[in-house]
């Protein structure tokens, strides 16, 4: 698979949201594993969880542990993986709430170090702006943690463009990805992706299919990426990705997945080429 820059790592050119196979309809156990063993033989290298993709005060870090014990059990080279995490989420009673606080963010990193059993985290995203909590707070925790040796890179979600350019005179260089929501249906972060293309900062959209149950609509919401999937003899999830790789070199897409077969499908879309005529028509499809 073809790489792309995040910082000074290089990482397959879509990416793995680890998300569904913690949250609410998420599979068993082993089917979750054997999801991410189908996006690490496809050449997948970059895996994004966080500390609140869980169901509720019973099992939190779910996800962190779930991907932890992929890769201890996967049988092949994972050396090369990027394990993107993020925190200032909570999740009382399986709510979502936010805590933006350096105390917080401090405590959070640590409990994700644990769960992943690494010395430091190849990259901590900052999940949301908490609107009780200063930003420049926020961005100063995350300053701290990468001196302190605790993340190696750091990266924002949720952003706007003011934001972006705050986390970059605050973080420097260590600011190196920002996630935000994109897809066919939600293009609202597209002066985001203009900005991180323009400071040399990877972009990972967020749902880029849809979110979860919304893949499965795609081709039938937004029947240019229907009508152009026919064309090249491909699934509408794969034409959308290869769509949102075109944009820019800067974005590198995120989507969910709970089986392998979808995994598969993703992990194709940086071979698919589609034409200047067929990219035309996915822009101008709403």
């Amino acid at each position: 698979m073809p790489t792309r820059p995040i910082g000074k790592e290089r990482v397959g050119a879509v990416g793995l949201g680890a998300m569904p196979l913690s949250v609410r309809g998420r599979p068993d156990e082993r089917q979750a594993i054997a999801t991410v063993h189908a996006a690490l033989d496809a050449g997948v290298t970059l895996i994004d969880t966080a500390d609140a993709y869980h169901l509720d005060a019973s099992d939190p870090g779910h996800n962190e542990l779930l991907i932890a014990r992929a890769l201890r059990e996967y049988g092949g080279d994972a050396s090369g993986v990027l394990v993107a995490t993020k925190g200032g989420h909570t999740r009382p009673d399986g709510a979502w709430a936010l805590d933006g606080s350096a105390g917080y963010l401090r405590g959070a990193v640590e409990e994700s170090l644990r769960r992943l059993g690494v010395e430091a985290l190849g990259l901590y995203q900052h999940h949301r702006p908490d609107p009780e909590v200063p930003y420049e707070e926020t961005l100063g925790a995350l300053k701290e943690l990468h001196d302190a040796g605790k993340i190696r890179a750091a990266g924002i979600s949720n952003a706007d463009p003011a934001q972006i350019r705050q986390a970059r005179d605050v973080l420097g260089e260590a600011l190196v990805a920002v996630q935000n929501q994109f897809s066919p249906a939600f293009r609202s972060s597209l002066p985001e992706l203009e900005l991180c293309e323009e400071l040399g900062l990877a972009f990972l959209p967020w749902s880029p299919l849809g979110g979860i149950g919304g893949a499965a609509e795609l081709g039938s919401e937004h029947r240019a990426f229907h009508e152009v999937a026919e064309e090249v003899g491909a699934s509408p999830q794969r034409v959308c990705l290869a769509w949102m790789l075109a944009l820019s070199p800067c974005v590198i897409p995120i989507p969910g997945a709970r089986r392998a077969a979808s995994v598969r499908d993703s992990a194709q879309a940086p071979s698919l080429r589609l034409s200047e005529q067929q990219l035309a028509r996915l822009d101008a499809a709403a």
